[in-house]
């Protein structure tokens, strides 16, 4: 292939001099072996000659490998982003406004945490988004739309509210079927360009954990809830039809062992499980099918990230990693209690708003006691009949738990409901086991409210969404300036962790020519990036 002749900074062949120049990754590098002991290294710069006329040949040239790169352009040019990175939404607000207006004004995506929200809560969140970010184009942002099988009315409302606000971008979450709400939010606005390409005006990024979940919004919608949506008036007749012919959502987030509603899932299986079946969805659909897989779950190191571009995730997603940064809406306290976290500090513990489901989700365990008597909640709640039979057999740890007497509680649940849904007090009226699911999920509702508001008298109670990658993430940036909770911005973070993983991913370029890169250089420590 040629020679390579220094200009300046001779070639590297000690393990200093390789990781040292490992870490400019947006030049490109040229792999050269010294031909009188016939050993592999690196260069940068010089000038390429003729073979023979150096005492250095080259072998071959790495291009630069900047982050923007290292996941699908197609899904950052999709969304108007440099970087194929998303905060994901956290649920009661705890993803911000502000959280939103960072990342977008970062060249990335971050999602507005509406789920287990009211819905004026939710109104006012995105005008907030739509004041901070006026006057500006080419900023993304998306908000959260959530399954809610207790609240399908509301679910409905937030979607059209979505879509009347024009919010571009949305989270699906924790959906365990396609329901009309996100159908008809994926499919409101679908039209042609002038050469019959389908252009999509809404588009669904879906968070799944299970294979047969990623299926349903890999493929068009069920012609039954298409049928029944125009019939209502929801969507026009050629929205209809164009929808026979694009998935439900372009965009699907494998979602793996992460904090909040999780099954708990390794990431290299469930991605490779559902990359297979879009793979094969495409071939039934011909080449204009177009479905990006992303990976989330247990992402928050350089490492994590490298790992997950390396099989063929499209984009990133990152969770509980963003909680303890300053945009969060957790309080100071909560966040320190999550800085402190190791991989092994977290449990499953009952969902508020899956409960009678025996729907679980990670929190974190250490420093608060909410796993060990939100389970204990479920057990009262599985093996007793109505409220009275708990008190009757367990009033006092129960009274303990709720920090409150249980006539109290229902009088604030009896409140909340009346202006929320009155038709659910009607229900539990009916239904004496349905009071009791409603008067523990004040447990499990209040306790996410005490982290975000930092009660000093419930700290034993906080329900923190949190996953092990939080651990990992503290050990990251042990001893850097990001240790810290007051110096985690979330684009501080972002920036880091995909600088990072272009390292990373160049180092194994090199060690893959045969270069023999030395350990050193798969390690990235935080330092204050500026764009």
């Amino acid at each position: 292939m040629g020679g390579w002749r220094p200009k300046a900074a001779p070639a590297a062949f000690a393990p200093d001099d390789i990781a040292h120049i490992l870490q400019y990754v947006r030049h490109p590098v040229h792999v050269v072996r010294e031909e009188a002991t016939g050993q592999l290294g690196l260069a940068m710069g010089g000038e390429l000659v003729s073979a023979g006329a150096a005492e250095v040949s080259l072998v071959g040239t790495l291009p630069p490998m900047y982050p923007e790169w290292l996941g699908d352009r197609q899904f950052s040019e999709a969304h108007g982003i440099r970087f194929p990175y998303v905060a994901g939404a956290m649920a009661n607000g705890i993803a911000t406004p502000a959280l939103v207006v960072t990342m977008a004004e970062a060249g990335m995506l971050g999602f507005f945490g509406a789920a287990g929200l009211s819905y004026a809560n939710v109104e006012r969140g995105l005008a907030e988004i739509e004041a901070r970010l006026a006057g500006r184009t080419g900023l993304a942002w998306g908000a959260n739309l959530i399954h809610s099988p207790n609240e399908v009315s509301l679910e409905s409302r937030v979607a059209e509210l979505f879509i009347a606000r024009d919010v571009r971008i949305v989270e699906a979450s924790a959906f365990m079927k396609l329901t009309p709400a996100v159908v008809h939010y994926a499919l409101s606005g679908l039209t042609t360009d002038p050469a019959g390409a389908i252009i999509r005006k809404n588009h669904v990024m879906a968070k799944v954990s299970r294979p047969e979940i990623a299926r349903m919004f890999m493929e068009p919608a069920p012609a039954a809830l298409v049928s029944a949506l125009e019939a209502s008036g929801k969507l026009t007749a050629r929205e209809a039809e164009l929808s026979r012919h694009v998935p439900v959502a372009e965009d699907v987030t494998v979602e793996a062992d992460s904090g909040g509603h999780t099954d708990n899932r390794p990431l290299p299986a469930l991605f490779s499980e559902i990359v297979l079946l879009r793979d094969k969805l495409k071939q039934q659909h011909g080449r204009n099918y177009r479905v990006r897989v992303g990976a989330a779950g247990g992402l928050s190191t350089p490492q994590s990230l490298a790992g997950a571009f390396a099989m063929g995730a499209a984009y990133v997603l990152t969770g509980s990693i963003n909680q303890a940064c300053v945009e969060s809406a957790l309080s100071p306290r909560a966040r320190g209690m999550l800085a402190k976290a190791k991989a092994t500090d977290v449990m499953m513990a009952p969902a508020a708003d899956m409960f009678e489901m025996g729907v679980k989700l990670q929190v974190l365990k250490h420093g608060s006691m909410f796993g060990p008597r939100a389970r204990k909640l479920y057990e009262w709640y599985a093996g007793s009949p109505n409220l009275g039979a708990v008190v009757n057999e367990h009033g006092a740890e129960l009274e303990k738990i709720l920090g409150k007497r249980v006539d109290e509680v229902w009088a604030e649940t009896h409140q909340y409901w009346g202006e929320r849904d009155p038709a659910v007090l009607e229900l539990a009226t009916r239904d004496p086991k349905y009071q009791m699911a409603l008067v523990f999920r004040w447990y499990l509702g209040k306790s996410s409210r005490w982290a975000i508001d930092g009660d000093p008298d419930r700290v034993l109670d906080y329900q923190i969404w949190c996953g092990p990658s939080m651990g990992a993430f503290n050990s990251w940036v042990a001893g850097s300036y990001l240790e810290h909770c007051e110096h985690r911005n979330v684009d501080q973070v972002a920036l880091n962790l995909l600088e990072g993983a272009a390292q990373i991913t160049r180092a194994q370029q090199a060690r893959a020519c045969g270069v023999p890169v030395p350990a050193r250089a798969f390690h990235y420590s935080p330092r204050r990036l500026f764009l």
